[in-house]
């Protein structure tokens, strides 16, 4: 699929009163769950992060076909390095769908949705990472399946969550992922390295990757296709808070 506007920004949307409040609130959830010995480690799809890979090598900012060719005898390596907590208050809903449904709006995507996940508030401490992914695929092989105890083939994971595309939420059943969303909580200079970019594709008119500065001031965020290959690079120095948010719908026709 290829669009016109790739992503969509909006500059120091949320106070630094609200980032704070955020980074207080998810902190507090991240360090609640592990003296309840919860595992906060964000996970990926195949469970190609670092709690799982033991002794692995990151794959930071490399692609996979570059992971696949310098390490050609060597499968173990991690692609995500982060810590999580998961968020469903009303009140922050109330303040990012909006801004959302306008860079739908104003990008000319028009994508049909109706449906929201649970936000995810990441800490990517120095050396954390998120190496190159998509947030979902685009046809009906990507959506969301029924999980259902006994039944589902697939059984959960050691931490008990469910395997990889399938949920007992019946709001997301039969929906794909249609937009990400990512606001940069922290003030400009508490960290560094830690770039969004993205990889448009050898087969456009842009640069292929592309290294995502707007959204650099505190409190700005982004909207984009969650088909597109996008990562977060290390880490350099310093911590870096972000808020996440899935936008869900039909799968395209």
């Amino acid at each position: 699929m290829e669009l016109k506007n790739k992503y969509y920004y909006f500059i120091s949307a949320f106070t630094p009163e609200i980032c704070k409040k955020i980074i207080d609130y998810g902190t507090s959830i991240i360090e609640k769950n592990k003296k309840d010995g919860i595992d906060t480690s964000a996970t990926t799809f195949g469970d190609k992060h670092k709690s799982v890979v033991k002794n692995g090598l990151p794959q930071n900012d490399q692609t996979t076909q570059e992971i696949t060719t310098n390490n050609k005898e060597n499968n173990n390596f991690y692609i995500r390095d982060s810590e999580v907590a998961w968020l469903t208050d009303s009140w922050i809903y109330d303040l990012v769908v909006p801004y959302i449904e306008k860079a739908n709006y104003y990008s000319g995507w028009n994508f049909q949705f109706d449906a929201h996940e649970n936000f995810q508030f990441t800490v990517y401490h120095p050396s954390g990472f998120y190496g190159w992914h998509t947030d979902g695929g685009s046809d009906v092989f990507s959506a969301y399946k029924r999980y259902m105890n006994g039944i589902t083939d697939e059984p959960l994971k050691q931490n008990g969550n469910f395997p990889s595309g399938y949920t007992k939420d019946n709001s997301l059943i039969g929906k794909i992922r249609k937009l990400s969303l990512t606001i940069n909580l922290n003030l400009p200079g508490e960290y560094e390295g830690g770039n969004l970019m993205f990889d448009f594709g050898q087969h456009t008119n842009e640069k292929q990757f592309y290294e995502c500065t707007e959204i650099r001031p505190q409190g700005s965020m982004i909207v984009f296709p969650s088909f597109t290959h996008h990562c977060v690079t290390p880490v350099t120095k310093g911590t870096r808070y972000s808020l996440v948010l899935w936008t869900l719908g039909e799968p395209f026709k």
